[in-house]
């Protein structure tokens, strides 16, 4: 289990640092901390998921940063931001704002809207479904080029 949480988490680390050396604005980032986030930024841009945890070793935060770097590219194609915070104590505007009791997932529309919220890890296939449900999902299906 240690060497599977030690390469999820070094995957996880080396994106993050790739998203903020790139010199892009958050919206373009794939995976974010929640450290200086503002959901503001991502208003009409991006699809904020924000996965909650007391610890990064948290067994349920494992599983789901699993599922998401197995899928990363899907989330990224619908424009999905994933926002991970697992840091309690720094009460971040996160926190203060969506309140999280231990593990929660929580899927912001891009109206700012919340979703859905899950007290356990879910596969990308159901955070996809979701999604493709979506109110403003479903107007870029239907407004998208070539489809007539």
């Amino acid at each position: 289990m240690k060497p599977i949480l030690s390469l999820v988490l070094a995957a996880f680390i080396a994106t993050t640092g790739f998203a903020q050396d790139s010199g892009t604005a958050p919206a373009s980032a794939s995976i974010l901390t929640a450290d200086a986030i503002n959901l503001n930024d991502f208003l009409w841009l991006k699809r904020p998921l924000v996965i909650f945890a007391d610890t990064p070793a948290d067994p349920r935060y494992v599983e789901q940063m699993g599922y998401i770097s197995d899928r990363l590219d899907v989330l990224t194609a619908l424009d999905v931001v994933v926002i991970t915070d697992t840091d309690p104590d720094a009460r971040s505007d996160l926190r203060k704002t969506l309140r999280p009791r231990g593990f929660g997932l929580v899927l912001i529309g891009k109206d700012g809207v919340i979703y859905l919220r899950k007290p356990a890890p879910w596969h990308v296939r159901e955070i996809i479904r979701t999604i493709d449900k979506l109110p403003m999902r479903q107007q870029e299906l239907r407004e998208r080029p070539g489809d007539s």
